[in-house]
């Protein structure tokens, strides 16, 4: 039996990362207070153009719920992620990087999620940083 999203009431597998884990609600508080941190961080805030961080929110919240097995709601509003270009335009080197994992790293900690699931969310966190990189200075 499957049960259904809240975003776009699609029906979602019940042997997903993504349900596992606690579904939507998981997600939200842990992409929640990812940018609170990163409201208050000096070296991420400005990589954001926007006053406000609920888009950016939102995009990082679905795209997650996606990738971890959830509804499709990321790729039926915005198309393929196409992460890599669409971080281009931003200087992201070791140092954007490492605040990026911090503020996450606060996030996860906070989560609640459980082993195994913690460390393969990390880990996936850990190389999709890594990946975004396009400055080495």
């Amino acid at each position: 039996m499957s049960q259904v999203s809240e975003t776009g009431g699609e029906p979602v597998d019940p042997h997903t990362f993504y349900s596992a884990v606690g579904g939507e609600e998981t997600f939200r508080k842990l992409v929640a207070r990812f940018y609170a941190e990163v409201a208050e961080d000096e070296v991420l805030r400005p990589l954001y153009p926007e006053e406000d961080l609920g888009p950016a929110e939102d995009r990082l919240r679905l795209f997650l719920m996606q990738y971890w097995g959830g509804p499709h709601t990321y790729s039926d509003q915005r198309g393929h992620p196409r992460l890599r270009m669409r971080h281009a335009p931003y200087k992201i080197g070791p140092i954007e990087r490492d605040a990026w994992l911090r503020a996450m790293q606060i996030a996860v900690d906070e989560s609640g999620i459980a082993e195994p699931y913690r460390t393969q969310l990390w880990d996936y966190l850990e190389m999709a940083a890594q990946s975004m990189m396009n400055s080495w200075v």
